[in-house]
């Protein structure tokens, strides 16, 4: 079994993709309002919307609080892509190295993770995936239902 991977999962929403790319690009503080997958957001460094910004995020994984520190390391405004790579917290434990990638296309979002794990005993990020998943459809309800 091979120490590097690669999860992708697509989603299919009410809502426009657009929504989606805004939302992780300029507005993720609202997540923990939205969706009770999140319980807090906060930029440590830098500004939304921009490369290299750190932001923080404290979720519920496998019943119990963790905390990923994440860069945001490319924004495609055209192809409406946003890749963020981890870089502290919980997954830098597991992991070698980690980023997820949020491809928002009319009505289909789609998430990338790419890693490398620290050790063959290591999962793969399967319910950090189901978070995703679950967030997404969090934000599509939460929207389309105003």
């Amino acid at each position: 079994m091979g120490l590097r991977g690669k999860l992708v999962a697509q989603v299919e929403v009410k809502c426009a993709g657009e929504l989606f790319h805004d939302h992780f690009n300029s507005k993720p503080h609202h997540s923990p309002n939205i969706s009770d997958k999140i319980n807090h957001f906060e930029v440590n460094e830098g500004e939304l919307g921009n490369v290299g910004t750190l932001v923080e995020w404290r979720f519920n994984y496998d019943g119990e609080e963790r905390v990923a520190k994440q860069v945001i390391d490319h924004i495609d405004e055209e192809k409406k892509r946003i890749t963020f790579k981890f870089i502290d917290g919980f997954f830098m434990e597991l992991y070698k190295t980690f980023s997820t990638t949020l491809d928002a296309e009319e009505n289909w979002i789609t998430w990338t993770f790419e890693y490398e794990k620290q050790n063959e005993d290591i999962p793969e990020p399967l319910i950090l995936l189901g978070i995703g998943i679950d967030l997404i459809k969090d934000i599509d309800s939460h929207h389309h239902n105003k």
